[in-house]
C-alpha cells in the first residue's frame, strides 16, 4: 500500500519508524517547525527529522483547509493515510482523499479518553490499564470505528513520560499489525458505544497547581500525570516549587499543606486525607534536586505550609 504518514512528536516517530520497515511511505505530513529551547530556534519535529533521514517527501502546511494543501495530498495518490498525534484537524475533504481513508493511532482504549491528553487523564483517574486503539477516522473527535486494540497496564509508578514511551512502542506494533490484517481482509470495524465515552481535555498549566485539600492519592497521581509537562507545582511563601517525584506516606491530622516531617529523603506534607512525601523538587531557574539538596537553598521546617490552590 502507498501510505501518507501524518504525525509530529516522538510518539508518532515510533510508528513511522516501524512502518518504514513494512510499507511504502509516499509522503510525510507534519506540523511546521516551531521555536524551541532556550534560544527559541526553529526546530524540526521528530517526525520530520526521521523523514529527512530517509529522504521522504515532506508536507508542512499550517492548515489542511486550503485547496493547495488538499491538492498536494491528492497528488500523492495514496491508498491510505496513517495519523498519529499530528496536531491539526483533518477536514472531511482530506479524510476522503486516500482510497481507504485515514487510520488513527490513538493512545487509549476507546471510547474511554477521546481527546488530546489520554495518557495523562488515565493516570489522573487512577485507571488500572490503558492502551492503543487503531481507529478509522471520521469527522468526529475520536469517534470513528475501532479496528484493533492493544492493552497496556498502568504501573503504580508510571509517569506520563514512562507510559507515553510504552504506548509509543505499542502503537507502532499495533499499526503494523492492523495494516497486515487490512491487506488480508481480516479487520472487522467495531462501532464505539458513545455512552461509555470520556473526554481527555488538553492539559493547561493552571491545573498542575496542587490543591493540598485533595486526597494524597489523587495528588500523588497528579505528580506522575503532569511529568514531564506541565509539572505539578505549589508555592512556599512567595517561591514557586515544582514537584517532580512524590510518594504516598502515613499522615497525621495537620491542616492541609502543612509540613509534618522533614526527613533525609523526603518532606512529608499533610493532605485533605493522608500525606504526600515530596522527594524531588525544583525552584524557578534551578535544577531538579533531591530534598536534602533542595533544602540547602530553601530551608523548610516542620509546621511550615505550602499554599493550597
Amino acid at each position: 500500500m502507498k501510505i501518507i504518514f501524518a504525525g509530529t512528536p516522538h510518539f508518532a516517530a515510533s510508528a513511522l519508524a516501524a512502518l518504514l520497515k513494512e510499507q511504502q511511505i509516499v509522503a510525510v505530513l507534519t506540523q511546521p517547525d516551531r521555536p524551541s529551547g532556550r534560544g527559541m530556534q526553529l526546530t524540526a519535529s521528530p517526525v520530520k527529522q526521521l523523514a529527512q533521514q530517509y529522504g521522504l517527501p515532506l508536507l508542512q502546511p499550517a492548515t489542511l483547509k486550503t485547496e493547495e494543501a488538499q491538492q498536494a495530498l491528492a497528488n500523492c495518490d495514496a491508498d491510505l493515510m496513517v495519523v498519529a498525534a499530528y496536531g491539526l484537524i483533518l477536514p472531511k475533504a482530506v479524510l476522503q482523499i486516500p482510497r481507504l481513508g485515514c487510520l488513527n493511532i490513538h493512545a487509549s482504549l476507546l471510547p474511554r479518553w477521546r481527546g488530546a491528553a489520554p495518557i495523562q487523564r488515565a493516570i489522573l483517574a487512577g485507571d488500572a490499564e490503558t492502551g492503543i486503539t487503531i481507529m478509522q477516522m471520521d469527522e468526529g473527535l475520536d469517534t470513528g470505528d475501532m479496528l484493533l486494540k492493544k492493552t497496556c497496564a498502568i504501573a503504580d509508578d508510571d509517569t506520563a513520560q514512562t507510559l507515553h514511551d510504552k504506548l509509543a512502542e505499542l502503537g507502532a506494533q499495533a499499526i503494523v499489525e492492523a495494516l497486515k490484517k487490512m491487506e488480508q481482509g481480516e479487520l472487522v470495524p467495531q462501532r464505539q458505544d458513545a455512552q461509555l465515552a470520556t473526554y481527555a481535555a488538553k492539559l493547561n498549566k493552571s491545573e498542575a497547581q496542587l490543591d493540598w485539600r485533595q486526597d494524597a492519592a489523587a495528588l500523588e497521581r497528579a505528580v506522575r500525570a503532569y511529568f514531564p509537562f506541565p509539572i505539578a507545582n505549589t508555592v512556599f511563601g512567595e517561591t514557586p516549587v515544582k514537584i517532580l517525584r512524590a510518594l504516598l506516606a502515613e499522615g497525621g491530622n495537620a491542616e492541609a499543606g502543612t509540613v509534618i516531617a522533614v526527613e533525609k529523603n523526603r518532606l512529608l506534607v499533610a493532605c485533605g486525607n493522608g500525606a504526600l512525601g515530596l522527594e524531588i523538587l525544583q525552584k524557578p531557574g534551578g535544577k531538579a534536586l533531591p530534598v536534602a539538596q533542595f533544602l540547602q537553598s530553601l530551608p523548610i521546617k516542620v509546621g511550615d505550609r505550602f499554599s493550597a490552590n
